[in-house]
């Protein structure tokens, strides 16, 4: 099974499995983390440096937290809407699986409109988790 993991903050091997079930043992975990900016005025000056390194930051602490918990996983950033940067990791990641990390509904990285139809538009089974700060 291939489990893309979409994250805007680090998370666990056992996060990773209970958002899956059983089916994480022996998965591949792609790990993307979206380039956010802290502002629309951010985003518009282009000023996407300090937002792409948080999001590495991100994506590596992912990937040393599940091979820890002994899943084979990769990271990467991707683009800072959340559906463009599914869409480009299924391009070169066929997933299975998409799992979505998430904020309680005050805390949100991104909202929930940004994810409307993901599954539908990619045709893979959408599981979402919220995370706690």
């Amino acid at each position: 099974m291939r489990v893309l993991v979409l994250t805007a903050e680090p998370v666990t091997g056992e996060m990773v499995r209970a958002a899956v079930g059983e089916e994480a043992e022996g998965a591949e975990v792609l790990v993307v983390s979206p380039a956010l900016h802290d502002s629309p005025v951010a985003f518009w000056v282009s000023d996407s440096d300090e937002a792409i390194a948080e999001a590495q930051q991100v994506a590596d602490e992912t990937v040393e937290r599940l091979e820890e918990d002994g899943l084979d996983a990769a990271g990467d950033t991707g683009e800072s809407e959340p559906l463009q940067a599914v869409q480009d990791a299924l391009a070169t990641f066929p997933a299975d699986r998409i799992v979505v990390f998430s904020h309680p509904e005050a805390q949100r990285a991104y909202r929930e409109e940004d994810l409307e139809g993901i599954e539908e538009r990619f045709g893979v089974p959408v599981v979402r988790s919220t995370v706690s700060r």
